[in-house]
């Protein structure tokens, strides 16, 4: 059994403020010395980076979807190991799941793990009838170990007073209306950490205005947790080198898909598309995030010219959403870009999203890559348009998703495979990749 204080922090519905309350709490009790390990629950990347930076330990993704119930309490274990206290940031209303189920709600990842859950309440436009609101999350679901709640966008003393007069339930903050510590957005959701300081002085608010004891204390409360005993890495040198691009413009990364790659037996190597040369590598991944900001500088980067002949030389390639339109031979938005041309597709800039969700598929063709008949699981979100060729071959069908065109994804030729799906690795894919760039060493 693992005793880790753990605490959820869930919302009434997106917008709410969760993420900055979530991220203040972080801050705050790194500021006193603790060991905080932060998680986010669904496939967000964003909340991550902010989480990462903030703690100083890598946030990772909480999905059942994606990763199974078994999945999350294994991944929280072994990423708790030396932390003093673990915060979950939960996703959108606290109930809401895949397609109005409980499936990867925040609530139902409290229930897995057996966490206490703060409710983050937005008051504004309300007083008293923010109780009837609070005591239908509370009720709701009797398995939920509903710890207290924060009052989010208190307007003023008496605003609070007015709440306070008909409290029945634990407060752990009355966090007062602050538009300086939100964070700014753009048309895929919210800037990365790196781009913004916004949240920087989240935790001195919480620890002002928040119960930073009683959550602590609220998290003690949790009880012991039974250990899901991860895999044992293998131990041996890494018999293969996987170049993992990672700058502003490839940025989206699941922890889980870095760590299951290195039990594999890969040995990471990240560069940066946007200034450095093509690494040693025998496979290169180029993950999503937001190449679309960074065309010029794409254009001209040596690693775009370089691809080419790596191609030719045996390497692998594959690239998911961002590194899926790298990979394509232009981008068309405000101007036309080149970039590395190893797909038989361009790539559209469009101003209306094209697809968001969860993406369920299978390999139908062998692709290099990926063995016929591997399942994927991962998720969509892109407001940019893939235009194949007409005669392009797709190794994926999705029975769940949009992909590159109706259900199709994993758009491939030669050596290189690129998806719109940005996959979660499960051990058993994360080992077919690993395999994949080993016999690709062996032919070359």
């Amino acid at each position: 059994m693992m005793r880790i204080p753990r605490i959820v922090i869930a919302g009434t519905h997106s917008g709410c403020g969760k993420t900055t309350i979530a991220s203040g709490i972080m801050a705050a009790l790194t500021a006193r010395g603790l060991n905080v390990q932060p998680f986010k629950i669904g496939p967000d990347f964003i909340d991550p980076s902010h989480h990462t930076r903030i703690c100083g330990r890598p946030s990772r993704n909480l999905d059942p979807f994606m990763m199974g119930e078994n999945g999350c309490t294994e991944t929280f274990t072994r990423a708790c190991a030396g932390a003093d206290i673990a915060v979950i940031e939960g996703v959108m209303g606290m109930y809401d799941g895949v397609d109005g189920t409980d499936v990867s709600s925040t609530a139902q990842v409290a229930r897995i793990l057996a966490c206490p859950v703060i409710l983050v309440a937005d008051v504004r436009g309300m007083s008293r009838s923010v109780h009837a609101l609070i005591q239908g999350f509370a009720g709701f679901d009797p398995a939920i170990t509903f710890a207290g709640v924060i009052f989010n966008h208190i307007g003023s003393a008496r605003h609070r007073e007015m709440i306070e007069a008909a409290g029945t339930i634990r407060s752990f903050g009355w966090i007062p209306r602050n538009e300086e510590i939100r964070l700014a957005s753009r048309h895929l959701g919210l800037v990365m950490a790196g781009e913004s300081d916004s949240l920087k002085s989240s935790g001195a608010i919480l620890e002002e205005h928040g119960d930073i004891g009683g959550i602590i204390a609220a998290a003690r409360a949790a009880p012991p947790l039974p250990v899901r005993r991860p895999e044992t890495p293998p131990g041996q040198i890494p018999s293969v080198r996987i170049g993992v691009a990672l700058d502003d413009a490839f940025c989206f990364y699941y922890q889980d898909n870095l760590d299951h790659l290195r039990n594999a037996g890969a040995e990471l190597v990240f560069f940066s598309p946007l200034a450095d040369h093509l690494p040693e590598a025998d496979m290169l991944y180029f993950g999503g995030g937001y190449p679309e900001l960074h065309l010029p500088a794409l254009e001209s980067a040596p690693c775009t010219r370089e691809l080419e002949n790596a191609v030719r030389n045996g390497i692998l390639v594959y690239g998911e959403c961002g590194g899926l339109m790298y990979l394509s031979r232009e981008v068309q938005a405000e101007k036309t870009y080149r970039m590395a041309g190893l797909l038989p597709a361009d790539t559209e800039m469009t101003r209306k999203i094209q697809a968001l969700g969860y993406v369920q598929g299978s390999v139908v063709s062998d692709a290099a890559i990926l063995a016929l008949d591997t399942p994927l699981t991962g998720h969509e979100f892109h407001y940019s348009r893939l235009l194949p060729d007409m005669d392009a071959r797709y190794a994926l069908i999705l029975t769940r998703g949009k992909g590159i065109d109706h259900g199709r994804d994993g758009l491939f030729a030669k050596n290189t495979l690129g998806m719109y799906t940005h996959a979660y690795f499960t051990r058993p894919l994360a080992r077919e990749l690993v395999g994949s760039a080993g016999r690709s060493r062996i032919q070359d």
